[in-house]
C-alpha cells in the first residue's frame, strides 16, 4: 500500500516538530533527564557537521554546512530531491526602484570575510538555551478573512472584514481582498529597519506575508528575544501549513542557497525617527518553471533560498492574499509593545515607519497595479496604518504605519 504524500508530511512533520512546533513544546511533562535528552536529540537534528566556522559582532555563530545537509533535506519528500547549490530561480520581482537614495542605506546583512566556502550554506548553531526559550514562542496568528455577508467588489472599508487573531497579536496592514479566486505570484517591498523596544516574551515586527488557504509564508524583520535571545532587529522567515509552524531553518522547510545572507541575522544600523532611515528590500515570488517559492533581499534581487514545493499540500501556482506592515505581540496582562518607529504614523516618511515601493505579482509573474489596498488594524487606539498608493517616484505606492503601545 501507497501511502499519500499528505500521510507521509503529516506523519514526519510530526515527528519533527513535536518540540520544535507551537504545539508540540506543551503538553506531556518530561523529567529532567528526558527533557535533557529530547533537547540533545533535536540539537544533533538542527547541528549539522561544519565545515568553517563564523562568529559575528553580535556574537553569533555560524556553521558552514554542505549544502546537501543542511536540515531541509531531512524532509522525506526531499530525499531524492535534485536540487543543487548553484540553483537560480527563472524569474523574480520585475526592478522598478531605479532612484538610490543617499539617506536610505541598506543595512550590512552579510556574514564577513566572504561568507562560507563554495557548496556550504551558513546555519546558526542552535544551543539548548534556544530550545528552552522556544517552548515559549506563542502560538501563530490565525488567518485574515472576508466576511461573506459583507465582501463587497473593490471594498476598502476596513469595518467590513473580521479577524479572527489569537489573544496577544495587534496588527497594523495593508492587504489585498482575500477572495479564494485571486491568484497571486508573490509580492515584494522596501521597509525601514528600527527597532522597538520589547521585553520578557513581547515581540514587534515588520513582514510580507504571502497566504493561501492554511498555507503561509512570510519575511521580515522583527525584534524577539524570545525567539532569538536578545533584542537586536533581525530578519526572520516564517512557514506554516495550518497544523505546524516555525521560524528561520528550525524544522525541515527552507532551502538555503545564499553563502553570505542569513535568514537570521542581526540587521544594523537601524532607522532614527526624524534622522537618517535605513532600509532594505524583501521579496518572495513562485518560480514558474519549477513551483518552489523564492526568497530575495536587496535591491538587486539576491536570491536567498527558497521553500520547495514539496513541503507543501496545497501551495503550488499561486497564493489568493498578501498582506504588508506591522504586528506585535505581547502575553495576556502585559502592555503592548511599541510597533515600527513607536510613533502612530503621521504621513511623514520621515517619521513613520513605512513599506514602500509595494509589489503585487500576478501568477503568470507580472506586475498588478493594485490601487488602494485596503487597511487593517485591530487595536486602533494603539497603532494605525495608512496606504498611500502614490507616494512619489521614490516611495511609490507606500504604506506607513506603528504606534507606541501601552506605555507604562
Amino acid at each position: 500500500m501507497t501511502m499519500s504524500r499528505t500521510t507521509i508530511m503529516q506523519q514526519v512533520l510530526l515527528i519533527l516538530f513535536l518540540c520544535l512546533s507551537y504545539d508540540g513544546v506543551r503538553g506531556t511533562k518530561l523529567s529532567d533527564e528526558q527533557e535533557d535528552q529530547e533537547l540533545e536529540k533535536q540539537l544533533k537534528l538542527l547541528n549539522k557537521p561544519a565545515i568553517k566556522t563564523i562568529k559575528t559582532e553580535y556574537g553569533d555563530i555560524y556553521d558552514c554546512v554542505d549544502f546537501y545537509k543542511q536540515h531541509a533535506f531531512d524532509h522525506p519528500l526531499l530525499k531524492n530531491h535534485n536540487y543543487h547549490p548553484q540553483m537560480k530561480p527563472s524569474s523574480y520581482v520585475k526592478e522598478s526602484d531605479s532612484i538610490i537614495s543617499t539617506s536610505n542605506e541598506l543595512p550590512r546583512i552579510r556574514l564577513p570575510d566572504g561568507g562560507c566556502p563554495v557548496g556550504t550554506v551558513p546555519i546558526r548553531r542552535t544551543t539548548k538555551e534556544d530550545l528552552i526559550r522556544h517552548k515559549l514562542l506563542p502560538p501563530p496568528e490565525d488567518i485574515m478573512v472576508d466576511s461573506p455577508l459583507t465582501q463587497r467588489e473593490n471594498s476598502i472599508d476596513s469595518k467590513k472584514r473580521r479577524y479572527k487573531p489569537l489573544q496577544g497579536y495587534k496588527l497594523a496592514i495593508v492587504h489585498t481582498e482575500d477572495n479564494p479566486s485571486n491568484k497571486f505570484g508573490g509580492g515584494a517591498m522596501t521597509t525601514s529597519i528600527y527597532n522597538p523596544h520589547v521585553e520578557g516574551q513581547q515581540h514587534s515586527a515588520c513582514r510580507l506575508k504571502i497566504v493561501k488557504g492554511p498555507n503561509i509564508i512570510q519575511v521580515g524583520w522583527r525584534v524577539d528575544p524570545t525567539l532569538y535571545g536578545d533584542n537586536a532587529t533581525r530578519l526572520y522567515i516564517h512557514f506554516q501549513d495550518g497544523k505546524n509552524a516555525c521560524f528561520n531553518l528550525l524544522c525541515p522547510a527552507f532551502v538555503l542557497v545564499n553563502r553570505e545572507i542569513v535568514v537570521d541575522g542581526a540587521l544594523y544600523p537601524v532607522s532614527q525617527r526624524g534622522g537618517k532611515l535605513f532600509e532594505t528590500k524583501l521579496s518572495i515570488n513562485w518560480d514558474l518553471n519549477k513551483g518552489n517559492w523564492w526568497l530575495f533581499i536587496t535591491n538587486t534581487n539576491i536570491p536567498v533560498g527558497f521553500w520547495p514545493r514539496e513541503v507543501f499540500d496545497d501551495f503550488e501556482y499561486y497564493a489568493t492574499s498578501v498582506q504588508w506592515g506591522g504586528v506585535v505581540y505581547s502575553p495576556p496582562g502585559i502592555r503592548e509593545p511599541p510597533m515600527g518607529s513607536g510613533f502612530s504614523p503621521i504621513r511623514n516618511t520621515l517619521y513613520d515607519a513605512f513599506c514602500r515601493n509595494i509589489t503585487l505579482l500576478s501568477d503568470k509573474g507580472d506586475n498588478i497595479n493594485v490601487g488602494q489596498l485596503p487597511t487593517y488594524v485591530n487595536s486602533p487606539n494603539l497603532y494605525n496604518a495608512i496606504d498611500i498608493p502614490n507616494g512619489g517616484d521614490y516611495f511609490k505606492h507606500v504604506m506607513v504605519y506603528g504606534g507606541p503601545g501601552e506605555q507604562a
